[in-house]
């Protein structure tokens, strides 16, 4: 095994087998995947061919509600579930309007660790940080040093969580809805919470299969519906338009609605505030 498959920490990325975060960074365009990861993707589009349509669409979703939170005045992001860096990464769109905001971004996958620089890459006036650690603890990720020294909670803060609760059952952490209110509990009033999550609420066959396409990887995938995914925003005032699909949230243009059908898109999204 080379030294790119132990990573720049020397840990094993383990190359010979399919990953998620190296699958979604396979939709989204980028380069940082390998054949095992590729064999995966095909899978996927095999039985759900709007895949990469989907990733575009919840990656574009993150990209609006962070620029729409940082017009609004918001300064502090923790995003956790960060995934290999993506540009333009969550921290560049906020400090396009807000040069001083700063991020927190989060994850236990030592992929992502190998790739982290491009993440610590900030406005001069602005700050942001990685953290090693996984969302199933939410105790560990309040408390490193990395974030304590970055960002302040006793101030608002976005907790953005894109595309990362299916991946948590409800036996780790006990569970993710448990996970959620934790760190919802942590957050001060006017914090806000951003959240995609994949659903077969629309396209109940296809991803049925891509569930198993991923569970035969070794990443199980819990898939939720309507109403599961609400109970993550309980207790907070959803933002307009309420709970949605990721197209859907506050369109750029509203053609891109009809160009997306909810099938093809199989994502909920919704953004909410503490009282």
């Amino acid at each position: 095994m080379d030294e790119y498959e132990h990573g720049a920490s020397g840990v094993d990325l383990r190359l010979d087998r399919a990953h998620s975060a190296r699958i979604y960074d396979y939709f989204l365009g980028g380069r940082t995947n390998f054949a095992a990861d590729r064999e995966a993707a095909a899978k996927v589009l095999g039985v759900f061919p709007a895949a990469q349509l989907a990733a575009r669409v919840n990656r574009e979703f993150m990209h609006r509600a962070t620029r729409a939170l940082a017009r609004a005045g918001t300064r502090q992001w923790l995003d956790i579930g960060t995934g290999i860096p993506t540009s333009p990464n969550l921290h560049e769109v906020a400090q396009e309007v807000a040069p001083e905001a700063r991020a927190v971004y989060t994850d236990n996958d030592p992929i992502v660790l190998a790739h982290a620089a491009a993440l610590l890459r900030s406005h001069p006036e602005g700050r942001t940080a990685y953290v090693q650690a996984d969302v199933t603890d939410p105790a560990a990720v309040l408390s490193a040093p990395e974030l304590l020294g970055t960002l302040d909670l006793s101030r608002p803060v976005v907790l953005s969580l894109n595309a990362l609760l299916h991946f948590v059952d409800d036996e780790r952490g006990g569970g993710a809805h448990a996970v959620v209110e934790h760190f919802k509990r942590a957050l001060p009033p006017g914090s806000v919470l951003a959240v995609t999550h994949a659903t077969a609420d629309f396209a109940p066959e296809a991803l049925a299969e891509v569930t198993a396409i991923y569970r035969a990887a070794g990443t199980p995938v819990r898939l939720r519906d309507r109403a599961e995914f609400a109970r993550f925003f309980d207790g907070w005032e959803l933002l307009e338009p309420g709970i949605t699909l990721s197209h859907r949230w506050r369109p750029d243009d509203p053609r891109d609605v009809a160009a997306v059908s909810a099938a093809e898109a199989s994502c909920y999204a919704a953004v909410a505030r503490k009282p």
